[in-house]
């Protein structure tokens, strides 16, 4: 479950996260409540969130400064709530790295939109599902497999199997796979790294395998995508 608080000193918005969180079945654990900014400070730092919702217009202190009070110190996404948006607050907010800026009242797509953003991945309907995503795009850097689904989501193989194949309308070795290509492709396009080393990192032992799926899912060789994203 992903850990998240809810830092806004408004009631009813608290309550409306909450319930969607709840009525979505999303892996979304709610730890903690905060309604003034030191108190959030102070929550972030003891709970260690992996996801924050963060008020602007806070008592104590604002969410911008809560940022940076936390800045160095948390890893937490953060996505800021706000009744009054403007041009300032989006530049701020990109300056401070945060990952969405929220519109009150909360609409509930938009929230969905910017938890997606957040966490790196779409949701399902399905709890286990969702668990099964949430433990891919944790570990799909490692030699993970259909067993180490299986024992975090208490659930046989060929159950996962089907269920991943119905809701997320492809197997899960594909969805490994595309996952890690589409990180090569990240990777190399910022030339952080040469297709070796990408093929490493993004959980590729063999560059034989790694050359085969890249071009399965990109058509392009990663010598050929290198070529062209240099253009």
């Amino acid at each position: 479950m992903i850990k998240t608080i809810i830092c806004d000193d408004e009631p009813a918005t608290r309550n409306i996260i909450s319930h969607f969180l709840e009525g979505e079945n999303l892996p979304l654990e709610i730890a903690g409540y905060a309604q003034d900014g030191r108190e959030a400070v102070r929550l972030i730092r003891e709970l260690d969130p992996r996801l924050v919702f963060l008020d602007i217009n806070m008592p104590g202190l604002n969410g911008f400064q809560v940022i940076e009070e936390i800045a160095g110190t948390s890893e937490a996404k953060i996505i800021i709530m706000t009744a009054f948006a403007s041009f300032q607050n989006a530049q701020q907010a990109l300056r401070l790295g945060v990952c969405d800026i929220l519109p009150k009242p909360i609409d509930f797509e938009q929230l969905r939109t910017a938890i997606t953003r957040a966490v790196g991945w779409n949701f399902t309907s399905n709890e286990t599902v969702n668990l099964m995503l949430e433990y891919i795009h944790a570990h799909y850097r490692e030699g993970m497999g259909l067993e180490d689904l299986a024992r975090v989501t208490y659930s046989t193989e060929n159950h996962l199997s089907r269920l991943f194949k119905k809701y997320m309308d492809t197997t899960i070795l594909s969805y490994v796979h595309e996952l890690r290509i589409e990180e090569a492709c990240s990777l190399l396009k910022s030339r952080k790294c040469d297709i070796q080393e990408a093929a490493y990192q993004v959980g590729y032992g063999s560059l034989n395998n790694f050359y085969k799926y890249f071009k399965r899912y990109t058509g392009q060789t990663p010598a050929q995508f290198l070529d062209q994203s240099a253009l």
